[in-house]
Parts: C-alpha cells; sequence; structure tokens
C-alpha cells in the first residue's frame, strides 16, 4: 500500500521551509531592484564643464565661461519700463532680474594663448569665478597663457587677474590695457573725483593692476592696432573711455570679440539707443554700438561678446526696426 506525500513523516515541514526561503529571495530581491532604481534616478545638480570651441582660420577660439550675475532691468534706461518689460518677455523673462552670462575668450593661435578678459573671480558673489576651473578644464593651465588683453577695465573683466591672496594668476603673460581706460581707472586723481558709490570699481581696476605693473608685464596700447600677430585692438569707447574690442583674423575669417557692446541681448538688439547705468559716456555708448551693429550685420561678421548668452558667438542681423542675435549652433569643430 503506497503511503500518502503528505503523510511521509518531515515532508510538510520541508515544503514549508522552501516556501520561506523562496519568500526570503523575492523579498531580498524586490528591495535589492528598488535601491537600484532610486540610485539610477538620484539627481546629479551638476552642469557640463563651461568651455565651447571654434576654429576660426587656423586658430583655436574657446569662450571660457566665467558664470553668470542677475542683472536688475531698471538698470537699462531710454526705454520705459514697459517697453522693457516687453521685450524681456519675448524670450520668456519675467523680470525685474535678468541672467546676465561673463564670458571671456581663450585664443589659440598655434604661436600663442592668447585670453581675452578674465572674468569677475569671486568679488561680486558666488555665481561669478569659475574662469579658470573652466580653463582647466578646456585642457590649458593658467602659466601657459603668454598674453591677456583686456576690453576695459571694469571688475567683472579684470578681477580674475589676480590671485585670492593678491598674486598674478597669469604669472607668465603680459597685460594689454587701451591708454584712455588706464588714464582713467588706474588714476588716483580721477578716483578722488568720483561719486563714493564709483569707488569700489576705481579700486578693483587698481588692484588687479597692481601685480603685473610691479613687475614691468602691465602693457598699454594708445590706439587700433595688431597687439598679437593676427589680434588686433578696435576702439569701441563709451561704456569706458578705453572700451576696446578686438578683431581676431586668420586664414580668410574673421571674428570681433566686441566686450561689452550688449548687455541684454533681448533689449539691445532691437533697441540700440538703450543703455545701462554702467556706460560712462551714455551718448558714445549708443552711438558706438550703432555702428558696430551696422558693421556685423553688412560685413556677416562671426561676433563674440562678453554678457551674450554662452557661449556669446553668433551673427547680427538687420531687421525692418533694429537687429536680432542669431547664436551659434552646436557642433563639432571644424577645421
Amino acid at each position: 500500500m503506497s503511503v500518502p506525500v503528505c503523510l511521509v513523516p518531515g515532508r510538510s515541514s520541508q515544503r514549508a521551509g522552501l516556501a520561506s526561503l523562496l519568500a526570503a529571495l523575492i523579498t531580498a530581491l524586490l528591495l535589492f531592484s528598488s535601491n537600484l532604481a532610486g540610485a539610477a534616478s538620484a539627481l546629479q545638480k551638476t552642469q557640463v564643464p563651461g568651455y565651447y570651441r571654434v576654429m576660426v582660420g587656423a586658430f583655436e577660439i574657446t569662450t571660457l565661461y566665467d558664470g553668470y550675475i542677475d542683472v536688475d532691468s531698471k538698470l537699462l534706461k531710454n526705454a520705459s519700463e514697459q517697453e522693457i518689460r516687453s521685450l524681456l518677455a519675448r524670450i520668456f523673462v519675467k523680470g525685474p532680474q535678468m541672467q546676465t552670462a561673463v564670458n571671456a575668450y581663450l585664443i589659440n593661435t598655434g604661436q600663442q594663448l592668447v585670453l581675452i578678459d578674465t572674468g569677475a573671480a569671486k568679488k561680486f558673489g558666488p555665481s561669478l569665478g569659475y574662469l579658470i576651473d573652466n580653463l582647466k578644464a578646456a585642457g590649458y593651465d593658467p602659466a601657459q597663457v603668454d598674453t591677456v588683453l583686456i576690453t576695459h577695465l571694469h571688475g567683472d573683466h579684470v578681477n580674475g587677474l589676480v590671485t585670492p591672496e593678491g598674486k598674478p594668476a597669469f604669472a607668465n603673460a603680459e597685460i594689454w590695457s587701451a591708454k584712455a581706460d588706464n588714464d582713467f581707472w588706474l588714476s588716483s586723481e580721477v578716483a578722488a573725483k568720483a561719486p563714493q558709490d564709483a569707488q569700489p570699481f576705481f579700486k578693483m581696476a587698481q588692484d588687479a593692476a597692481a601685480p603685473y605693473q610691479q613687475i614691468g608685464k602691465w602693457k598699454v596700447f594708445a590706439a587700433d592696432g595688431e597687439i598679437v600677430p593676427g589680434i588686433r585692438s578696435v576702439a569701441t569707447p563709451g561704456h569706458t573711455p578705453g572700451h576696446s574690442a578686438y578683431l581676431v583674423a586668420s586664414n580668410g575669417q574673421q571674428l570681433l570679440i566686441w566686450g561689452d557692446l550688449v548687455h541684454s541681448h533681448s533689449v539691445q538688439f532691437s533697441r540700440p539707443e538703450v543703455v545701462i547705468e554702467f556706460d560712462v559716456n551714455k551718448k558714445q555708448a549708443i552711438a558706438t554700438r550703432k555702428a558696430m551693429f551696422a558693421r556685423t550685420a553688412k560685413e556677416k561678421l562671426l561676433v563674440a561678446g562678453m554678457h551674450l548668452p554662452f557661449p556669446g558667438i553668433g551673427h547680427v542681423r538687420s531687421e525692418r526696426k533694429g537687429y536680432a542675435w542669431v547664436p551659434i549652433e552646436f557642433g563639432p569643430i571644424r577645421e
């Protein structure tokens, strides 16, 4: 006579043990997969390094992102608050704060490494001062920079010349600045007559220049001309007395790095008569901006700006009323 399996001694307890083990394994697998899912969806909260490259002839141009600053739209003048808010709204900026990039440009000519402007360091808050980090991320070292060309002596363009300890950040470089800006920002007499709220800007310029003046590496140019082979200065006064753009040319291609001609792309391209509070000579700044917009649009020049949205490179298009900004498209390096 056969004995029912269920009555075989120990068989029921064995099955119960296997069931418990299987249940434990399933629970462990569910917990493991749950943990994996949680890890896969964790927020990274980091951005890609702030550099972007294009070629201009045989020259490699690298935009370096120093960071951003929020600028109050009330600093823009010569248009009503409603007009300015309407222009900002066209690019989905609610205002009154406008996020404004701070860019610098590194040019590898094959013979020299030239940096145009150096950013703000940390003098304007934690959202700025990343130029050196992005320079290194781009594959270069500050010690490799041969020449620094300054568009003008405002702090967000020259504070990066010095380390937090007040030492030269570009120890092997010559620094070039326009005479008209030197005569204004580096003059103790002019500084003494300036309004109290402008005093910090004079001090920043003087602090940035001092370490290089002491070692004989602060150089001054008086007029338009070639400073480095393939790179020449172009006077664009108004924002500051010696504000300068730099025209880069190689193998028949050109790039105009125009400094601070534009602080708000959403407003000033369509309304070039709009100035910003920081313009030293507002009437001259308007005339310069209009002239440069007309030139770059007519010649279809590639342009770059320190306060245009990163990477700050593109073209100016003439429109029936005013102008428009056409940013460069992301793409591979093309020889």
